[in-house]
């Protein structure tokens, strides 16, 4: 936890998003938004729009590590996070790193494989490095029904196939598990928090008609900031699925050729009102 008065520290090791709404962008305001500092170890370029990914190209993995270990020992950070990291070199490089310099700074896993417009994130080859060196390091990993789908080899349905799909994910790899549930569909969104011997539920209103992308990335985000200010896991999660839920409701949109361009609203003030603060001065 932080010192009083001492501003928290957060890392994400993460993608650059050219439309600034996923990636190590849409981390960095959502950071900013709970008012913890944060910091970019960037894995990989993204050339894309929300509904479209054009290219990527991965920053060489050596590069990944010396930002992580350059970070680490220059910042007191308070948590960490990752997002897409695409290669099997560049998540195997991650791992190594984390395991060597970031000692007991807890680690949120967003195992990201597939944008929401359907474009693959993440090498097939990546995905058993993923399992085997990184997930075992995580604090919590966050999962959407989809990629937990793949991580099992089976469908998720429902919310009765979410509660079994969560109780085998963390006896697979013996780590916390939320696992998002918003891919359901119906009027709302449940996410499941598999932490010990306790599952918590989380829901929201399923906010319908919006194409936006960056909400796992914002989720998770939040979770962090919440780790690196000293809340709770449970707690860390409440606030963040009200906010990412806020910043979905209050999302911003822009007339366009084909159809309306949607963006989630990282505002500071939709970050207070999930945190139970007033509004003033943020």
């Amino acid at each position: 936890m932080a010192a009083k008065g001492e501003v928290a520290v957060a890392l994400t090791i993460a993608g650059s998003d050219s439309s600034a709404g996923a990636g190590a962008q849409a981390d960095l305001k959502t950071f900013s938004a709970f008012r913890v500092y944060g910091l970019t170890a960037i894995t990989c370029i993204v050339a894309e729009t929300p509904g479209k990914v054009q290219r990527i190209q991965a920053v060489d993995a050596e590069l990944v590590a010396e930002q992580i270990a350059l970070l680490l020992a220059g910042f007191p950070v308070r948590a960490m996070k990752t997002g897409m990291l695409y290669s099997g070199e560049i998540v195997t490089r991650v791992a190594q790193c984390l395991r060597e310099e970031a000692g007991d700074i807890p680690l949120v896993i967003d195992p990201v494989m597939v944008a929401t417009s359907g474009d693959l994130l993440l090498r097939r080859e990546a995905i058993e490095v993923y399992e085997r060196e990184l997930f075992p390091l995580a604090a919590v990993l966050t999962p959407n029904l989809d990629e937990a789908a793949t991580l099992l080899g089976a469908s998720i349905p429902d919310l009765d196939a979410m509660h079994e799909a969560g109780k085998r994910l963390v006896e697979k790899y013996g780590v916390p598990v939320l696992l998002k549930g918003g891919h359901l569909g119906g009027d709302e969104a449940i996410d499941l928090l598999f932490a010990g011997e306790v599952v918590h539920e989380f829901s929201a209103p399923f906010v319908k008609g919006v194409h936006t992308h960056g909400t796992g990335c914002t989720y998770s985000a939040g979770i962090t900031a919440g780790l690196a200010s000293g809340i709770s896991l449970a707690e860390s999660v409440a606030r963040a699925k009200r906010y990412v839920s806020a910043a979905i409701a209050q999302h911003f949109t822009w007339s366009a050729a084909s159809s309306p361009l949607h963006a989630l609203n990282h505002s500071p003030k939709l970050a207070a009102t999930s945190s139970g603060e007033g509004v003033a001065g943020a």
